[in-house]
C-alpha cells in the first residue's frame, strides 16, 4: 500500500490474508480537511465475522502454547517497526482523522507505551504461590488466555485505542479480531502488515471492517470470549448489556464530560492555556478533553477573557501543514450535529462569547469549526449535560469550592476532572471527593500512562476491569488455582483422618 494514501477499496485481514468482504455496500473514507476520498471501506457482514473468528480460533491452540517470552519478542520487533515507520503512520492518522501531525505523533507515542507494557508480559503473567497452606499442601495461581477476543474501536485515536487492547491480549496468549471505526480504517491496514512483518503467526490478529452487523456479529458469536469497546455512551451500554447477555467478559469505555474547576488562587493565564489546549486539542474529539469549566465567580470574567485570547491565537487548517493547531472534525454530518448543539446552547440562554463557526467561513473544503466558547452556562443545559465531541467549551460560574464540587457531581459522566489551584487543601479535597475516575491537579488531560488503568466512573464505563495496566492483563486472562499434595511413602493421612491405600 502507499505510504500516505489508499486508492483501492479496503479488504478484511483474516488468517494472514487480505480477503474481499461479503459486503453489499462500501462507504467513502474522506480526508476531513479536504474532502478528498482516500479509500472505500466495506460494510462487512456476519459471514465475514464468522470467517475471522474461525481463523482466530484455529490459531489459538498453537499461539497460546507459544512460550510467553517468544510472544514478547514479537512485540519487541513490532515496537521497532512502529518506530521505524512513525512518520508514515503519523501522516496516515492525520489524513484519515484530521488531527495535526504533532498530535498524530503524540498518539503514536502513547500507542508505543502500550506495546512497551505488553513486552513485559513474562513478568505480568507471573502467578502467586503459597507453600504449606496445610501440612504438605501447597497452592498456586496461574493465568491462562481467554481464547478469541475482540476489540471495537472509535475514530478519534485509530492507532492508540486499538493498542489499549491487542498488544496485551495477544502477548497474553489470546487471538484477536479488531473492528476499527469505519470512519478511520486505513491505519489498521498498515498495522496488520507490520504485525505480520514482526513475525506474528497468521490468524492471531484479524481485522474486519464494517458497522452494526460486525459489532453484533462479535457480540453474539459463541467463540468470542471477551469484548473490549471504546466509544459513545449509548453504544457502550448496548455493547456491555448485549455482550454480557451472551456470556462474554466485557469492558466498555463510554462518553465523557470532563469538568475543570478553576480556583481564585491559581495562575489564570497558565490555567487558560492548559484548558484551551485540553479543550481544543484533537478538535475536541477525545474523551479526556476539557469540555466544561467551573469557574469561581470572582475570577470568572478574567478567565473567560483569557480563554478567548488563547483561543484566538490558534491556527486552524489542514493538519499536514506546519503551524496548524486545530484540524477539522471527522465528518460533515458530525459538524452539522455540533452546529445543532451550538444553537441549543443559545436557545438555553448561554452567552456565546466565541463563535467558532465564524472561523470556518471562507473554507472551501473540509469540516472545520473554530474554538467555540459559551459563558454563563449551567449544569442542566444540553451543552453541559451531553458529550459534544468537538471544539466546544462551556463555562459555568460558582460561588465556592463546595459549589464547584456539587456542580461537577451532577454530571452523569465521570471520566476525568481537574482542579487548578496552589492550595494543597483544595487539591487534596478535590482528589478525594470528586466523582471521576481520572483526576488532574493543574493537569489539563489527566489520562494515565499505559501501566495504569484508564479508570472512568459512572456512565463513562461499563464493566469491572478497566483498560490498560494490570486491569488489562486481568481482563484478558483467567486464573486457575492449583492445590497439590505429595505423599511420602507410608503416609496414609488426610488431615487428621486415616485412610487405607492399596
Amino acid at each position: 500500500m502507499s505510504q500516505t494514501t489508499v486508492t483501492q477499496p479496503l479488504k478484511n485481514y483474516i488468517g494472514g490474508q487480505w480477503i474481499e468482504a461479503k459486503a453489499s455496500r462500501y462507504e467513502d473514507v474522506p480526508n476531513p480537511a479536504t474532502g478528498e476520498i482516500l479509500s472505500q471501506v466495506p460494510i462487512s457482514t456476519k459471514e465475514d465475522v464468522d470467517k475471522a473468528v474461525q481463523a482466530a480460533k484455529e490459531a489459538f491452540p498453537a499461539w497460546s502454547e507459544t512460550p510467553v517470552i517468544d510472544r514478547a519478542r514479537i512485540m519487541f520487533r513490532f515496537h521497532h517497526l512502529l518506530t521505524k515507520h512513525e512518520e508514515e503512520l503519523a501522516r496516515m492518522i492525520t489524513m484519515e482523522n484530521g488531527k495535526n501531525l504533532p498530535e498524530a505523533h503524540a498518539e503514536l507515542l502513547r500507542a508505543l507505551e502500550m506495546v512497551e507494557f505488553a513486552c513485559g508480559m513474562p513478568t505480568l503473567l507471573m502467578g502467586e504461590t503459597l507453600p504449606n497452606i496445610a501440612k504438605s499442601i501447597d497452592s498456586h495461581v496461574i493465568r491462562f488466555p481467554l481464547g478469541v477476543v475482540a476489540g471495537i474501536t472509535p475514530f478519534n485515536f485509530p492507532v492508540m485505542v486499538p493498542m489499549w487492547m491487542y498488544p496485551i491480549a495477544i502477548t497474553a496468549g489470546n487471538t484477536f479480531v479488531l473492528k476499527p471505526s469505519e470512519r478511520t480504517p486505513i491505519s489498521s491496514v498498515r498495522i496488520a502488515e507490520l504485525l505480520k512483518e514482526a513475525g506474528l503467526p497468521d490468524g492471531v490478529f484479524n481485522v474486519v471492517n464494517g458497522a452494526h452487523d460486525v459489532v453484533n456479529g462479535l457480540l453474539e458469536h459463541p467463540d468470542v470470549k471477551g469484548i473490549s469497546f471504546v466509544g459513545s455512551q449509548p453504544v457502550a451500554e448496548y455493547v456491555y448489556k448485549t455482550g454480557a447477555a451472551h456470556g462474554k467478559r466485557v469492558q466498555a469505555l463510554a462518553g465523557a464530560k470532563n469538568h475543570h474547576l478553576v480556583m481564585p488562587d491559581t495562575d489564570l493565564r497558565r490555567a487558560a492555556k492548559t484548558i484551551v489546549s485540553s479543550a481544543f486539542g484533537c478538535a475536541g474529539e477525545r474523551c479526556m478533553a476539557a469540555s466544561a469549566v467551573v469557574a469561581v465567580e470572582e475570577i470568572a470574567d478574567e478567565l473567560v477573557q483569557l480563554l478567548i485570547e488563547e483561543s484566538n491565537a490558534l491556527v486552524m487548517g489542514d493538519g499536514l501543514e506546519q503551524g496548524v493547531d486545530l484540524g477539522p472534525v471527522i465528518r460533515d454530518s458530525h459538524l452539522a450535529k455540533v452546529h445543532g448543539f451550538i444553537e441549543k446552547g443559545l436557545e438555553a440562554g448561554a452567552d456565546l462569547v466565541r463563535d467558532g463557526r465564524e472561523d470556518a467561513k471562507g473554507k472551501d473544503a473540509g469540516y472545520f469549526l473554530g474554538p467555540t466558547i459559551f459563558d454563563k452556562a449551567d449544569a442542566e443545559m444540553v451543552i453541559v449535560r451531553d458529550e459534544i465531541f468537538a471544539p466546544v467549551l462551556s463555562v459555568m460560574r460558582v460561588g465556592s469550592f463546595e459549589e464547584g464540587l456539587e456542580t461537577i457531581s451532577r454530571s452523569r459522566y465521570g471520566n476525568g476532572a481537574t482542579i487548578y489551584t496552589n492550595n494543597g487543601k483544595w487539591g487534596r479535597e478535590f482528589v478525594q471527593r470528586v466523582e471521576a475516575g481520572m483526576v488532574g491537579v493543574n493537569v489539563g488531560v489527566p489520562a494515565p500512562m499505559g501501566f495504569f488503568a484508564f479508570s472512568g466512573w459512572k456512565q463513562s464505563f461499563y464493566g469491572d476491569l478497566h483498560a490498560n495496566g494490570k486491569d488489562g492483563v486481568e481482563f484478558f486472562t483467567k486464573k486457575k488455582t492449583v492445590t497439590s499434595r505429595w505423599f511420602e511413602d507410608g503416609d496414609t493421612s488426610i488431615g487428621s483422618q486415616k485412610v487405607f491405600v492399596k
